[in-house]
């Protein structure tokens, strides 16, 4: 069987962007990112905003879980900033799931959006959320907060979902029908990942109920095990299945389509924006 080799990490491509960005959180670092050094080196990163910790325990992630600390009201600022003297062309904004907070932290993806903005009136944001808890007024918020893109990881096929214990299948593919039902000229977008044992057929009925959402923007990837506490990779899927799955998407009609082992859903995200 295949195993991938994990790409080597260079500290000194990762110092400079880190003192840039002290006191700030990334999902990066947090979740382990194969892709850490390229990005860094580039100038590239994610932004992980609202904490570093999540309520929920998806198994294939290795972001810690807890019992999160409030939300500090001077970060959106603060990552602002923070772009300004990276000179970013383009944001990119997650969060771990906040099902602690009444909005899930969609006031404080907008007022980072905002914030980036007056900042810079020529950035492009991508911002990349959790569920919700499908809230109408949270995914309205996000979705009319200026970003050019939303975006929301659907991860696996249905059968799969046990792997997120928390959430939902049906759930997820509703958050990404709500964002355009809010704003029908918004670009969402979505990605899932392939070795976690899915067959064909069930990642061809993601991508159709992906598309049948409206997104037209997807990013397809190789599970990793980021630690020994998460799931056990079942398949390395090989770089012709990958362009399989390509062909097949935008066969359906998907406008941007990432697929590849190291492909993570804001890897290279500026390449989305058409």
């Amino acid at each position: 069987m295949q195993v991938l080799k994990k790409k080597k990490i260079n500290l000194k491509d990762l110092s400079p962007l880190r003192r840039k960005i002290s006191g700030l959180n990334t999902v990066c670092t947090h979740a382990r990112c194969p892709n850490i050094s390229e990005c860094f080196s580039k100038g590239h990163l994610t932004f992980m905003i609202a904490g570093s910790i999540c309520t929920r325990n998806c198994l294939f992630c290795s972001v810690k879980t807890g019992d999160p600390d409030p939300l500090n009201s001077s970060e959106p600022l603060r990552v602002a900033k923070a772009a300004k003297r990276l000179k970013l062309k383009h944001a990119v904004l997650t969060s771990p799931t906040r099902d602690d907070i009444a909005d899930g932290g969609a006031g404080h993806f907008t007022d980072t959006v905002r914030h980036l903005k007056n900042l810079n009136s020529r950035i492009t944001v991508e911002v990349l959320i959790p569920d919700f808890k499908l809230d109408p007024g949270a995914l309205k918020k996000v979705s009319l907060s200026g970003s050019e893109i939303v975006s929301h990881n659907m991860e696996t096929v249905s059968r799969l979902y046990a792997i997120r214990p928390q959430a939902s299948y049906e759930r997820s593919i509703s958050v990404l029908k709500k964002l355009r039902e809010f704003n029908p000229a918004l670009k969402t977008k979505s990605g899932f990942m392939l070795g976690l044992g899915e067959t064909r057929q069930e990642v061809l009925r993601l991508m159709r109920d992906i598309f049948d959402t409206g997104c037209r923007m997807i990013s397809i990837g190789q599970y990793l095990r980021p630690s020994k506490e998460c799931v056990e990779v079942v398949k390395y899927v090989d770089e012709n299945e990958f362009a399989e799955y390509k062909e097949e998407a935008l066969n359906m009609g998907f406008r941007v389509v990432m697929s590849g082992a190291y492909v993570r859903s804001s890897y290279k995200s500026q390449e989305y924006l058409f």
